[in-house]
């Protein structure tokens, strides 16, 4: 059995058309594989940086166009009975062709493709030939056939098997990719070889099995043995000629169980599988890393509706997750390395789970073997989103077919604890008039309810399936009834104000965000705006929300003083975003009896963009990032408005008890004591308890000019409670004293506090765009300190440091004492 990779010596080539620029058409290419038509373009320098200010809109030709790709290879003849053609990963309707005969079609990227090329393959030189056709023409030619059905964005991404987000979206460009995108290769075998390796992992009564089915494919019909071990443990079964599957069992008494992130460790175990023949000889083999542990859903109802609530190993976990979209537009560019980064990003903010969204990708191995080793936790869509997708053939055997596929490919892996079958398909069915233009015609109800539960259940039984996010758990109650199931918030950033949050009081919020811009070193690298400003060309490009910059200056004018111009637009932009996602995460884990965990919208981007990233395209941390950290913390101290008046709520999403006095004072903005009260918290392991404040603590004597601190020791930090909105406050000037000093690696920024500085936060990307800072958005009163850790290569300017724009707070901005 051997491998043959082909991925050297490609080209590629457009096939004439009127769209096609004169400078490419007729052109032969060099070729990346796997790759796609736009980063080779981009390589050969014949179209210039799709995500640079308005460049996209120049390249939506390449979507329109056909393409050719094209390596010639030697092969030394062999004795092998089969020589397949393996292809993981093609990008999407493609025509494949060898030494001049068509071997096979495809049209679905999210799945692999096998073709037996043997008969046409030659000794020494061998012409192979990828032709990808439009996959607007495709699309658009089904949904004629079709009909047009709803959708959320123009484009005819339902009907094409392809990344969805290729088509645009709210927080994305239009790049409609082509190509190889996965490996492409040659496998030489004979006799039989392992065509499907699926292990069921659970563990009972403290004992790890493996329940593990094998398939295989067969080039001789002669009896055959396949062998498994992992962590000590062995078996094997035969397979009798004419025959294709085993199951063998395998246990592994009191294996180490595999935990997430905070609650254990990750011990993985070499699963090893063989493959023999009737001689003993090896024909193949297979190899993953599992981990025991069990998982499922408590979705028992009771007097608050329906819970939603995650248990591994028996353990409730409370999930403090994110949203991940693909983290780039071309995904042959997101390197482990890379991932391993944005994975850290993660972590660092506390995160225990990624969901990952269902208008991308199924993520890749190296993204599920990192997650693995870090504890996080996946729930996985099935990639249908934000649009009614059509039922009928070729679809529903693609869609059964790249399922199967995927369950199968991603069993193995522990982080992976849930499967949802769509992104807000039955929401929208239910409420975004979609029933009237559909006029009964399939709009994906059979895939989400019937199809892929039933794949899950046939091939992987140890994980939960959930048929969509939102959903209720029931067709009888509304998909997105926050009191049943998963719910996704949205009023809250399209029509309202994040105050709003404290309204809900959810089963499970898999779903909520709020807007910001990148990083100013991110907008200045994308952008060629001269000035930057709100509405610039490159900004406005760069916002693909609707009417997302109004929602942005809404946020501003319900809270903050009105910015004097960009730097502070940019920097209040950025702490509202902040601020809104930690008064959501903070009340919803305020009420972790009742709400079992929230997913917020989103952790990453694909390119330099606004949204609802904590994580901007370039890969640098918005202060979003900051206010998570501290929101998703293990213990949190928090201050919450209650029917009776202000509360003080301490959660512990930690394995040891929590007992601490808590300190609350209310006092002046220049730091005068007024009232000051001392509780006791004794909070258990993975609970939390909520504590009336006293009248004379919780209500001001002046509003504008007052706020609450509670404080239980630097585990918890502190919380902050102020009794009026920051336009209305009687903020005093920002005086400081600040000190720079410098270090192997970088500068620390002391400043010492002479008045109130509310939401002090340092810039270093301004200075040089590699720099990072470890800290942001820290309020001082009088006479109290904090120092920023800077981490630059570059001689950072000490002066430029501790100045505006670099250094900023709240009441540095003009009109902010005005009130």
């Amino acid at each position: 059995m051997t491998w043959q990779a082909l991925h050297e010596g490609w080209i590629l080539r457009a096939v004439p058309g009127p769209q096609v620029p004169a400078a490419i058409a007729g052109r032969a290419v060099p070729a990346t594989v796997p790759g796609c038509v736009h980063t080779d373009l981009l390589a050969a320098g014949l179209i210039p940086d799709p995500y640079l200010d308005d460049n996209e809109k120049g390249l939506a030709w390449i979507g329109r166009t056909d393409w050719v790709y094209e390596t010639t290879f030697t092969l030394e003849p062999g004795e092998d009975e089969r020589v397949d053609l393996v292809c993981a990963g093609l990008d999407t309707v493609a025509t494949l062709t060898l030494n001049g005969a068509e071997v096979g079609r495809a049209e679905n990227m999210h799945r692999g493709h096998r073709f037996d090329v043997r008969s046409l393959l030659v000794a020494g030189s061998n012409t192979l030939a990828v032709r990808l056709d439009s996959a607007y023409r495709y699309a658009e030619a089904h949904r004629d056939r079709l009909g047009d059905r709803p959708n959320a964005y123009p484009e005819p991404f339902p009907y094409i098997r392809k990344m969805a987000c290729n088509f645009g979206w709210d927080w994305g460009p239009t790049l409609v990719t082509a190509g190889i995108w996965q490996e492409i290769g040659l496998h030489a075998w004979s006799t039989a070889r392992l065509a499907v390796v699926r292990p069921l992992v659970t563990v009972e009564a403290g004992d790890g099995r493996v329940e593990l089915h094998v398939e295989v494919e067969r080039a001789g019909d002669v009896p055959l043995t396949v062998r498994a071990t992992v962590a000590g443990a062995t078996a094997a079964a035969t397979v009798p000629a004419g025959e294709r599957t085993a199951v063998l069992a395998l246990t592994v008494r009191d294996p180490a169980l595999w935990w997430p992130r905070g609650y254990g460790e990750q011990p993985l175990h070499p699963l090893a599988v063989t493959l023999h023949d009737a001689d003993a000889r090896p024909l193949d083999t297979w190899s993953r890393r599992i981990g025991f542990r069990s998982v499922r859903l408590d979705t028992t109802p009771d007097a608050h509706g329906t819970p939603f609530a995650l248990h591994v190993n028996d353990t409730p976990v409370f999930v403090r997750g994110v949203n991940w979209i693909p983290d780039d537009v071309f995904p042959t560019r997101i390197t482990r390395h890379r991932l391993a980064h944005r994975f850290r990003q993660a972590t660092g903010a506390n995160v225990n789970l990624l969901r990952v969204w269902g208008g991308g990708r199924y993520e890749s191995d190296d993204f599920y073997d990192l997650a693995d080793e870090l504890g996080l936790l996946v729930q996985q869509d099935f990639l249908f989103a934000c649009a009614a997708y059509p039922e009928e053939e070729p679809f529903g055997a693609e869609v059964a077919a790249e399922a199967a596929e995927q369950v199968v490919r991603l069993a193995p892996h522990p982080s992976l604890v849930l499967w949802t079958g769509n992104n807000e398909n039955i929401w929208g069915w239910h409420d975004w008039d979609w029933q009237g233009p559909l006029a009964g015609r399939t709009w994906g109800r059979g895939y989400y309810l019937e199809l892929l539960p039933r794949i899950v259940a046939e091939l992987d039984p140890t994980r939960p399936y959930w048929p969509g996010s939102p959903w209720s758990g029931s067709e009888g109650i509304h998909p997105n009834d926050p009191a049943h199931g998963t719910t996704h918030i949205w009023d809250v950033w399209n029509t309202d104000d994040y105050p709003k949050y404290r309204a809900y009081v959810p089963r499970f919020v898999a779903e909520f965000g709020w807007q910001a811009p990148p990083a100013y070193a991110t907008l200045r690298r994308a952008l060629s705006d001269e000035p930057l400003a709100p509405d610039s060309p490159g900004m406005a490009h760069h916002q693909k929300a609707a009417d997302g910059d109004l929602k942005l200056q809404r946020g501003i004018d319900a809270h903050l003083p009105p910015p004097a111009d960009f730097d502070d637009w940019h920097y209040l932009t950025q702490l509202t975003q902040a601020r809104a996602m930690q008064v959501g995460i903070e009340h919803f884990r305020s009420h972790r009896d009742t709400c079992a965990g929230t997913i917020f919208w989103q952790l990453n981007d694909c390119w330099p963009v606004t949204s609802w990233s904590a994580v901007d395209g370039d890969g640098r941390r918005k202060p979003l990032w900051y206010a998570v950290r501290r929101a998703y913390a293990d213990r949190l101290l928090t201050l919450q408005p209650r029917p009776d008046g202000l509360a003080v709520v301490a959660v512990n999403e930690s394995g040891a008890s929590w007992r601490a006095p808590v300190t609350v004072t209310r006092s002046t903005l220049d730091g005068e004591c007024r009232v000051q009260s001392t509780l006791e918290i004794d909070v258990p392991a993975y609970a939390s308890v909520t504590l009336a404040l006293p009248a004379d603590l919780a209500e001001p004597g002046e509003a504008r000019h007052e706020l609450l601190v509670a404080e239980a020791g630097d585990d918890a930090g502190r919380a902050l409670w102020f009794f009026a909105e920051d336009r209305d406050v009687r903020w005093p000037a920002a005086a400081f004293d600040a000190t720079v000093e410098s270090f192997d690696g970088g500068r620390r920024v002391r400043v010492t506090a002479a008045t109130v500085l509310r939401d002090l936060t340092l810039f270093p990307d301004r200075l040089d765009p590699a720099a990072e800072v470890d800290e942001a958005l820290v309020t001082l009163l009088p006479g109290e300190s904090v120092t920023f850790t800077v981490r630059s290569a570059a001689p950072l300017d000490p002066a430029a440091l501790a100045s505006r724009p670099v250094l900023r707070c709240v009441n540095d901005i003009e009109a902010a004492g005005a009130a």
